[in-house]
């Protein structure tokens, strides 16, 4: 007895135990939250604006409230379930980055502030720390020497 599976068998084995791709579901999701994310971010640029705040000034107020917002929603176990909704919308990338710092912070909280919250909470941003900011001195360098 031969268990060979031709290449249409196997196919059909594959199809029938593989999820249907929900692609075109998953895209509308990211889009209406990472919209709802810049959204949010340009009206409270424009309360700041309002307010008497410089532009520059506002763009600092926005990072900072959307850094904080996802920081806080992370902690309260919100973000997670946000992620989970709208996939690579909240990966807009400032509350992304917040959420990758703050989430290993307090996965290894019980490992103390030394071994767990501080050497654990750059765990998934720090290369991209590392990297920025050496890449940003390579620049800095080739741009005075150029200039």
């Amino acid at each position: 007895m031969d268990n060979k599976m031709t290449k249409k068998d196997y196919s059909s084995y594959v199809e029938g135990k593989t999820k249907k791709s929900r692609m075109g579901i998953n895209i509308l999701k990211a889009f209406i939250i990472g919209g709802f994310v810049c959204i949010l971010g340009q009206f409270i640029h424009d309360v700041a604006v309002h307010f008497g705040a410089s532009k520059e000034l506002a763009g600092s107020i926005v990072a900072m409230s959307l850094i904080t917002i996802a920081a806080v929603l992370t902690g309260l176990n919100v973000f997670d379930h946000i992620g989970r909704f709208a996939g690579a919308g909240t990966a807009v990338p400032i509350t992304g980055f917040a959420n990758a710092i703050v989430s290993p912070a307090i996965e290894f909280k019980s490992e103390g502030l030394i071994l767990g919250v501080g050497a654990k909470m750059f765990l998934v941003a720090g290369p991209v720390l590392v990297y920025g900011v050496a890449s940003s001195i390579v620049y800095g360098v080739i741009y005075y020497i150029l200039r």
